[in-house]
């Protein structure tokens, strides 16, 4: 087998290895944060949680089948290695961004719901008035 097919095999099996790993771990310590950003719905979070795993899987797979191909054609084991530091780096590059970026938006969220649960009115309501007639 030709060491360039080598390189894309050991490519593919990591790189969706990763991408499995990454995804589930966010999952399973995702939940309880989107819970908590959720205000404790829990149905909600966990069709969020799904909807944002679907979303990640579905933009690192699509990056790793683009960044497949390469130019260059693998012609000993120093290759091969070099060939795959390069993309797997890359790959756990774009991986990194993605779950920041995640985390980000989702504190974002977070922090807004925390600041409406403690607004409180400058003035306790003290009663109602019934409304002036109008001429």
């Amino acid at each position: 087998m030709d060491r360039t097919v080598i390189a894309y095999v050991i490519y593919l099996v990591v790189s969706i290895g990763l991408t499995v790993w990454v995804a589930r771990t966010l999952s399973r310590n995702g939940r309880v944060f989107l819970a908590d950003v959720l205000h404790g719905n829990e149905k909600l979070a966990d069709a969020v949680n799904h909807l944002l795993v679907v979303g990640f899987y579905l933009v690192n797979l699509g990056f790793v089948a683009l960044y497949l191909r390469d130019d260059d054609t693998v012609t000993d084991t120093r290759g091969v290695f070099e060939s795959l530091s390069t993309k797997l780096g890359v790959v756990l590059l774009v991986l990194g961004v993605m779950h920041l970026a995640n985390v980000y938006v989702l504190n974002r969220i977070r922090r807004r719901g925390v600041m409406e649960r403690e607004q409180n009115p400058p003035v306790p309501p003290q009663g109602w008035t019934v409304p002036a007639a109008q001429a």
